[in-house]
């Protein structure tokens, strides 16, 4: 039986959740608080975890935070009333795989959670070889770390899902609406920059200090990684 945690402090949102969740097959755990949440995720072994934000004694940043230092794999999803950009942003940044605005449809919650559960099933029985390469960039998938030239390269969560998409395609043009869709997990709005902003960032890191360049725009079309322009 697979096993998800929620941290939640409204009490009837938990419960609601929990029982839908134990109705349909699954072990629930409930957190009312912060710090019971940074207990429980530190402590207990979890398929997922559903996260609110604000949260009494420790938000849900924090506890995402925590979260991602000791487990890169473990699905998180936040759900939350705060529907604003910048909070979904930092929430993306600090790892959360998803993020569901309050009110929200059970049935919803129900098939996001099914889909990732579903995917981190699927890396656990996938025996591929879990190192990618890039002319000299190297990509550890099980420790979600990259080096080029055999020096290591700092990078956040979502930078990191970004290289990996793009390596796991290498050579071929990955357009903006699947990045949206595969690393931030929703539909692409034409209004903002944010993909052009994380392709920037690595190519700071990727690519700055080398000649020979790995990261390539495909104008109107996409990004890719290639040894060739």
């Amino acid at each position: 039986m697979q096993r998800i945690l929620i941290v939640e402090d409204e009490v009837k949102v938990a419960n609601a959740v929990r029982m839908g969740l134990e109705e349909n097959g699954f072990e629930v755990e409930v957190a009312y608080d912060g710090r019971m949440g940074k207990s429980l995720a530190t402590s207990g072994d979890y398929d997922l975890v559903i996260l609110d934000l604000n949260l009494p004694h420790s938000n849900g940043y924090e506890i995402c935070e925590l979260i991602r230092r000791r487990n890169s794999k473990i699905p998180v999803i936040m759900l939350t009333a705060l529907g604003g950009m910048e909070d979904k942003m930092q929430a993306f940044e600090l790892g959360a795989d998803d993020y569901l605005v309050k009110p929200f449809d059970f049935r919803e919650l129900l098939a996001r959670i099914r889909v990732f559960l579903k995917r981190a099933g699927a890396e656990v029985s996938n025996f591929r070889n879990d190192k990618l390469l890039i002319g000299d960039l190297e990509i550890d998938r099980e420790r979600k770390e990259a080096w080029r030239a055999g020096k290591k390269i700092p990078l956040t969560a979502k930078e990191y899902q970004l290289l990996e998409l793009l390596a796991l395609h290498k050579g071929k043009v990955i357009s903006k609406m699947t990045i949206a869709e595969k690393v931030w997990n929703i539909d692409f709005d034409t209004g903002t920059n944010v993909i052009e902003v994380y392709i920037n960032f690595l190519r700071k890191k990727i690519d700055k200090d080398f000649d020979v360049k790995l990261l390539h725009t495909k104008t109107g079309m996409g990004y890719f990684l290639s040894e060739e322009s």
